[in-house]
């Protein structure tokens, strides 16, 4: 019922978001096949993760902004779901949090919770950030001019800068998704 709840929940962000996003409509999407247990209980750190960061949906971008009243940018967006909802504090910069001592993900492992890195000027140097919340989608602070939204991983966009996802939840405290 939980999980029923959040996929409601989640599609209902996902309209609201594409509504007001600036940005163009993600491409067709192939839902990736999970493997996950679908009867382990999601954990209450990892479910306020997951709902403070799609509650945020729709607040302004602005650089260097870690605050719903200020904006937020994409490293400012993390830091304040994390602090308030986990009680986590985390590196200010997108470089910061890619380096600090966490557990590195694979992409077909990502859980609700889990932080994932893009490479969004060439090469390899991290330059975005986002909360990956299920689905495989994540909430983020893309651009200026731009609001908090849901994107989608296998958009080709951010499948091309796609870098790396580190877990910052305890095991234990994850959400599973199904």
């Amino acid at each position: 019922m939980v999980m029923m709840a959040r996929f409601a929940l989640l599609s209902l962000v996902a309209l609201l978001a594409a509504c007001s996003s600036r940005a163009p409509a993600p491409a067709p999407v192939v839902k990736p096949q999970t493997t996950f247990n679908q009867h382990v209980s999601a954990s209450p750190v990892a479910e306020d993760v997951l709902f403070r960061a799609i509650g945020l949906v729709g607040t302004p971008y602005r650089w260097g902004g870690n605050t719903p009243d200020s904006g937020f940018d994409c490293s400012g967006l993390i830091g304040y779901v994390y602090r308030d909802a986990a009680g986590i504090s985390l590196p200010r910069s997108t470089r910061e949090m890619i380096v600090m001592r966490a557990p590195t993900v694979e992409q077909r492992a990502l859980q609700s919770g889990d932080l994932v890195f893009f490479a969004t000027n060439g090469g390899s140097q991290v330059s975005h950030a986002g909360i990956y919340v299920g689905e495989g989608r994540f909430v983020h602070a893309p651009s200026t001019g731009g609001t908090v939204r849901l994107d989608y991983l296998s958009n080709s966009y951010w499948a091309k800068a796609y870098l790396q996802a580190k877990r910052i939840i305890p095991p234990g405290h994850l959400a599973h998704n199904p």
